[in-house]
């Protein structure tokens, strides 16, 4: 405990976009033994009415001051991800932790500089795969580990949506599905959560093949891909991401086959767990917190008063950008 003030863990916050509003930012205040005590953006303006908004004690117009402040231990970046690289090397060469949005990086080899200079900081690098600690995902786990579907022999991902709003006629295309500032499209922003939760559920994915494309002409980022992968302990994989499904087609579905049944779910709503056996069909109810980080951020929090560990680092963070990359051909 000896580096934080009274043994609580104060934040720093880059960015102060629509994912700190509810999913992220409060979460900081509210687990315990923590406190965001400082916020930046782009914009001092919108620094100032972050800060004023959610009550937050210091807000600077620039993200070198933050991170250079003796009152911040950890910063936590939640920008676009053209600038988690810079930022994570601006912490660690001011020896603070980094707690990084998803996905970590826009290639794998950003991913390797940042781990490479925490490593060498030694700080402890975390990434916001915040599913890995979400209820619903843990149940899921526990249901695996209990084998409540005998061995798994494959994964299969569906996640078909129709073209969002934003992207139709859009004069100026959001950050997500531009290649240059997010790395891919809305399989890169998505499809990431989905990649890395099967890492954590049944380790590395070491084989992977993919196919993308874009079809709808909308934005420059693929909107069709397609994968197949196989995990280090064999069991098997594949997927479909399509994002110019029609209204009313879309599916939303993770399927878990085992030699003894199935486990049905969803990513992106609180929808129940449909397990099915030879015993019939089971469902599971699935809580969906408010501030969705707050379950990981805990856990983070615990590993720096060194009183537990969080099960998403840089490390994990970096395979799922490899096979991303991998699956998009980069």
């Amino acid at each position: 405990m000896g580096r934080f003030s009274g043994g609580v863990v104060r934040w720093g916050m880059i960015g102060c976009g629509s994912v700190t509003e509810v999913k992220s930012g409060p979460a900081f205040s509210k687990v315990r033994d923590s406190r965001l005590v400082a916020v930046t953006s782009q914009t001092a303006s919108r620094a100032k009415d972050y800060a004023e908004r959610h009550g937050i004690a210091r807000w600077f117009g620039d993200a070198g001051e933050l991170v250079s402040s003796p009152d911040v231990d950890i910063v936590y970046i939640a920008t676009p991800p053209d600038s988690h690289e810079e930022y994570t090397l601006m912490a660690a060469a001011a020896g603070k932790p980094v707690y990084v949005e998803k996905p970590m990086a826009r290639r794998y080899e950003e991913a390797g500089r940042m781990i490479s200079a925490c490593r060498e900081a030694n700080v402890p690098l975390f990434v916001a795969y915040y599913r890995r600690r979400l209820p619903k995902f843990l149940k899921v786990k526990e249901l695996l580990s209990t084998g409540a579907i005998g061995d798994v022999r494959a994964v299969i991902i569906t996640f078909l949506q129709s073209p969002r709003p934003e992207v139709l006629g859009a004069k100026q295309l959001p950050w997500r599905v531009r290649p240059e500032i997010s790395g891919g499209g809305y399989f890169v922003d998505l499809g990431s959560h989905q990649l890395d939760l099967m890492d954590y559920y049944f380790g590395p994915i070491t084989d992977v093949q993919g196919w993308s494309t874009n079809q709808g002409g909308m934005y420059p980022a693929e909107d069709l891909v397609t994968a197949q992968f196989r995990f280090e302990n064999g069991i098997s994989g594949e997927g479909i991401w399509c994002f110019t499904a029609a209204q009313g087609a879309e599916s939303d579905r993770t399927e878990i086959v085992g030699t003894g049944g199935t486990l049905t779910f969803s990513f992106f709503d609180p929808s129940p767990i449909r397990l099915v056996t030879a015993a019939g069909l089971a469902e599971f109810p699935a809580p969906w917190p408010e501030h969705v980080h707050l379950p990981l951020v805990q856990t983070i929090v615990d590993e720096l008063l060194c009183r537990g560990v969080c099960p998403s680092t840089g490390e994990t963070g970096a395979r799922t950008s490899l096979v991303i990359d991998r699956i998009l051909g980069h």
